[in-house]
């Protein structure tokens, strides 16, 4: 009941209508910015305050590529048909230009915790530049909530299914394996995390593309026939999916925006911990996130499903528009049994261990966001027992999503990305002014031929503290990510 209140037709509107008023007034930056993009990714370097971008980005993708680009990938075939990865891809493309705006505007408005370390995320930029602190502390609450106790039971619920069936492990096996593992991480602090996803997040990424790949290969023959089918059924040119027209962009914009988090409010925590020169930068890259999470983990999934005719289409009364999988739920099995199609003995395995790095370091990337969310809040009302509080609250909810239904982990999901992205999307549209002066800013520098560097006092931005004071820049070494030599704007402190 709270998901369909939640995720009704307005939201579905709103992200695909946001997505395309941020394009036009970015110039679809989308587009024009894809070489900066791919050039900002390996530029910048790590400080004592700050990580880099690509650390940045790993952030990122760990949180948005998890279950969703797998179960989830699946789970839009089921109910939306294959016309609903179209959608996926329409959200990602449009999506990218939302997600440099939040992510800039998290730049802009970043501060130093008490370690030392940069923080930032919806919750200060709401409060920063809209003043409205109430507001702030709403979505802090809600992404405590979302992040900490309802999204990680759905990932840990794919881990222990997929487990399940490769290897017949069960969930509450799983589940322990998970909480420990997860322990781990989470109390080793933001610097452990950081360098976990840089080295996990891409050797996972480009191992599921390039099986993806091979399976396509070996089926290069249904690929035009698939293509077709997709294009077709998004559009109800398909007869067999013309009775799902409606639940094909209603699931593809509903697990494009659970895969690629563009709107939700997810990706700015991770993009204001970087060490950048100016809030663009930062804004780029996060849009080149969603590209990598939806038009190349996502379609990497839906390929080897579609081309393999390894999926089930439920009708809107009841029943199966196509049910090539007898008995079998959707999730991570309609992967599985397309690996395992075409080569057998490894598919099952291969696509349980891609899950659980998917999974994991979604898990991981959830607790940094609800963590950054407390540390907010404990800036404000000084609570040093909030962080452990939610750490405990973290591996319960693992715990109890890793054994129970499908059904209950997804749902608890949803709601939490739903709530978040109503929140920030509202916030954004209002505060989208800063964002653009960073583009246009940015674009400008460039023009002229110099290196851009961010100074809010000439674009007439306020609050934006941490870039008006005086900053140190000695030598840093490119080595390790806790390296850096930079101190943090401030001398650390904001006292």
């Amino acid at each position: 009941m709270l998901n369909g209140l939640v995720w009704s037709k307005a939201l579905i509107f709103l992200c695909l209508a946001v997505g395309l008023y941020f394009s036009v007034r970015t110039r679809f930056m989308q587009v024009r910015g894809i070489a900066e993009m791919v050039r900002l990714m390996f530029r910048g370097r790590a400080s004592d305050a700050g990580v880099s971008s690509f650390q940045a980005l790993t952030m990122s993708l760990s949180g948005r590529v998890g279950t969703g680009n797998i179960a989830g990938v699946a789970t839009a075939i089921t109910f939306g048909g294959p016309g609903a990865i179209f959608w996926m891809w329409m959200m990602a493309f449009l999506g990218a230009s939302t997600s440099f705006v939040e992510c800039t505007l998290a730049q802009v408005y970043k501060e130093v915790d008490d370690r030392g370390q940069y923080r930032g995320g919806p919750a200060f930029y709401i409060e920063k530049a809209m003043g409205q602190r109430w507001y702030a502390w709403l979505f802090a609450i809600v992404t405590i909530i979302a992040m900490g106790l309802l999204l990680p039971g759905v990932q840990a619920n794919s881990i222990a299914a997929g487990v399940n069936n490769a290897w017949g492990v069960a969930p509450a096996v799983s589940a322990a394996l998970i909480v420990v593992a997860l322990g781990f991480i989470i109390f080793g602090g933001v610097k452990r995390i950081a360098r976990f996803a840089e080295i996990v997040v891409p050797f996972m990424a480009l191992a599921y593309i390039l099986v993806a790949l091979v399976i396509t290969l070996l089926n290069i023959h249904q690929v035009p026939a698939m293509v077709t089918l997709i294009l077709s059924s998004a559009f109800g040119l398909e007869a067999g999916f013309g009775a799902v027209l409606g639940l094909a962009v209603e699931w593809g914009v509903k697990r494009g925006v659970y895969s690629n988090e563009a709107g939700q409010g997810s990706g700015p925590h991770a993009a204001a911990a970087a060490e950048v020169k100016h809030p663009a930068q930062q804004g780029y890259v996060q849009a080149f996130s969603v590209y990598v999470d939806t038009l190349f983990v996502c379609s990497a999934t839906a390929f080897m499903i579609l081309v393999t005719g390894r999926y089930n289409v439920q009708a809107p009364a009841g029943g199966f528009l196509v049910e090539r999988l007898p008995g079998m739920e959707t999730g991570p099995g309609y992967t599985q049994a397309a690996v395992e199609s075409v080569l057998p003995g490894f598919g099952a395995s291969f696509v349980a261990l891609a899950l659980m790095f998917f999974a994991f370091t979604t898990i991981v990337a959830y607790y940094y966001i609800a963590e950054t969310n407390v540390a907010y809040i404990n800036r404000r009302v000084h609570r040093p027992w909030l962080s452990l509080v939610l750490r405990f609250a973290m591996l319960a909810s693992v715990t109890y999503g890793a054994v129970r239904s499908a059904g209950v982990a997804w749902d608890l999901g949803d709601l939490g990305v739903g709530l978040m992205a109503w929140l920030n999307i509202v916030a954004i549209l209002i505060l989208q002014k800063p964002a653009l002066q960073c583009l246009r800013d940015y674009e400008a520098q460039k023009r002229a031929g110099l290196e851009p560097v961010f100074d809010p006092e000439k674009l007439g931005i306020r609050n934006a503290d941490l870039w008006t004071r005086p900053r140190a820049t000695p030598a840093v070494s490119p080595a390790a990510p806790s390296a850096g030599l930079h101190e943090p704007r401030g001398g650390g402190s904001l006292s």
